[in-house]
């Protein structure tokens, strides 16, 4: 089993900055991809970052600019999304989610558990 473990949210005003991270454990033999996704009140969960093994990263048009997510690690598996200019549309409850073969060579696709972020003045 593979577990991921979020952890940086909070509130913070308007402008301010945050950084979260991701820190994958258990039977990883190759990590693929991580990312966040991220889920406001009455909407559906979206795509906020994500970025591969091999350096491609993807930004959703919302945060472009403004967030910045680090590469994969192997070695340390821990993923950072730093978040700045933040603004009350960035209101969420953010997940780390993790692509990943285990040493049995298992596709995995675990999420973790989500940390709110709340931008307020």
């Amino acid at each position: 089993q593979v577990q991921l473990v979020e952890s940086g949210g909070g509130l913070v005003q308007p402008g301010g900055s945050l950084t979260l991270s991701c820190t994958a454990s258990g039977d990883i033999w190759r990590l693929i991809a991580m990312g966040w996704y991220r889920q406001a009140p009455g909407k559906e969960r979206e795509l906020v970052a994500t970025v591969n093994a091999g350096g491609g990263i993807n930004y959703a048009d919302t945060v472009k600019g403004r967030f910045t997510i680090s590469r994969v690690n192997p070695e340390t598996t821990t993923n950072y999304l730093q978040m700045n200019s933040l603004k009350p549309e960035d209101t969420a409850v953010y997940y780390c989610n993790a692509r990943l073969y285990s040493s049995s060579r298992a596709l995995l696709d675990p999420w973790g558990q989500g940390t709110q972020v709340t931008v307020s003045s």
